[in-house]
């Protein structure tokens, strides 16, 4: 008796007489693809961010005044780009067990601005479903530009999810909704010293509810995602008034790949209110409004613009160049701080010297606005003004895989 069964079938029919070798032959050979790359950033930044975030373009992480980080100039080095990741294709009675486990070296959370290991997809997908984390079904992973900074477009829906996914229709034509975990922060402005608001707590009773439906043609594919989430706000004071209220997000993302011979146009559009944490570099989800109004908080309203042109020149060399935009609808309870529009834009030119290896070099530019650039925000004590970064990156890039049957 195979072994293997154990782990798939109830019990009682593996000691029914002729069902454990029957089922074993409907079970096929496990196909493992190990694969990854080890990565080198380096480059010179002619402005200054976040130090936790020294190695990659994100507008949020720029200063908001003068000398917030120190002066400008920077070098930087990093090879928190290396990944590694193991999926596997098991054959079983009509279908194929995918699953993917992936990680790379980019710290995030508590391990911010530290090379470690960090968790990208722990996926599971058999038939029509898939559980797990991985990228979120109200994006599209394919609009990601070829380029070699790391985080990406700022206005991008970029989020590797925990979710339940069902895929009724598949193919040419593809239909996916999910149940993914909800989840987002807060600004309370303002209101961070209103004593009614001490005891506000945010809960989040419902998952979010995302879907997307996508056609794929010979010329590219387009495809149209929606997500719908619910959130409480919940006060836990003793005082007479109640300032518990409900808050609903939601968002529609438009976006897509158009081929133009070896080149490609990819496009995205999306637009919503309390999504921000979908969003590749949004900012935060939730707003409170002024003291004395009729809520205390609202979903802040939120486009995002991607434009990226992908060449392929010939068989070794590619570029890319683009323009990507975050514009948020601030409340009226964040200070003068808060984080309004972010702008991001870079060209490269990248060599393919044989097929397991990239290097090449990128012009990057980046640009954050706040909302009440030239005034003197109430908390900070200081004059908010808006921030410009460039920056020259130089990568090398060596990919590795191995397929292994099982």
């Amino acid at each position: 008796m195979n072994l293997k069964l154990h782990r798939w079938l109830p019990p009682i029919l593996l000691i029914t007489p002729g069902f454990a070798q029957a089922a074993t032959e409907q079970i096929g050979e496990t196909v493992m693809d190990i694969y990854g790359h080890v990565m080198l950033d380096m480059g010179y930044q002619a402005g200054a961010s976040d130090p936790n975030w020294y190695d990659v373009v994100r507008p949020t992480k720029l200063p908001v005044y003068n000398n917030e980080f120190g002066e400008d100039g920077n070098f930087f080095a990093s090879v928190r780009q290396t990944r590694l990741g193991v999926k596997t294709h098991t054959p079983m009675y009509g279908h194929n067990l995918k699953t993917i486990f992936e990680f790379e070296l980019f710290g995030v959370g508590p391990d911010e601005g530290q090379t470690t290991f960090r968790l990208r997809h722990a996926y599971a997908e058999y038939a029509d479903w898939g559980a797990g984390q991985y990228w979120s079904t109200f994006m599209d992973p394919d609009v990601f530009p070829n380029s070699i900074e790391y985080w990406g477009p700022n206005g991008m829906v970029f989020f590797r999810n925990i979710q339940l996914r069902y895929t009724p229709v598949s193919g040419e034509n593809t239909i996916a909704v999910a149940l993914e975990r909800p989840g987002a922060s807060g600004d309370p402005g303002v209101r961070v010293d209103d004593p009614l608001a001490a005891d506000l707590k945010g809960r989040w009773p419902l998952p979010d509810l995302t879907a997307h439906y996508r056609r794929t043609d010979d010329w590219g594919h387009y495809q149209v995602a929606g997500l719908l989430r619910y959130a409480e706000i919940d006060d836990l004071g003793t005082d007479p008034v109640d300032l518990s209220e409900s808050i609903v997000g939601w968002g529609i993302n438009l976006s897509g790949n158009f081929k133009f011979s070896d080149d490609t146009l990819k496009l995205q559009f999306v637009f919503g209110e309390g999504i921000q944490n979908y969003m590749n570099d949004g900012s935060v989800d939730i707003g409170a409004t002024a003291p004395g109004g009729s809520a205390v908080a609202e979903a802040l309203p939120i486009i995002g613009l991607v434009a990226f042109y992908d060449v392929t020149w010939n068989e070794r060399y590619t570029s890319t160049i683009g323009y990507s935009m975050v514009d948020i609808d601030n409340s009226t309870g964040q200070t003068a701080a808060a984080f309004s529009r972010g702008q991001y834009a870079l060209a490269n030119l990248l060599y393919h010297p044989v097929k397991n290896i990239t290097w090449g070099g990128e012009l990057q530019w980046a640009r954050r606005e706040n909302k009440g650039d030239g005034q003197v925000d109430p908390i900070l004590n200081e004059l908010v003004e808006s921030s410009d970064d460039f920056r020259i990156q130089f990568s090398f890039k060596y990919y590795f895989g191995k397929t292994i049957g099982l």
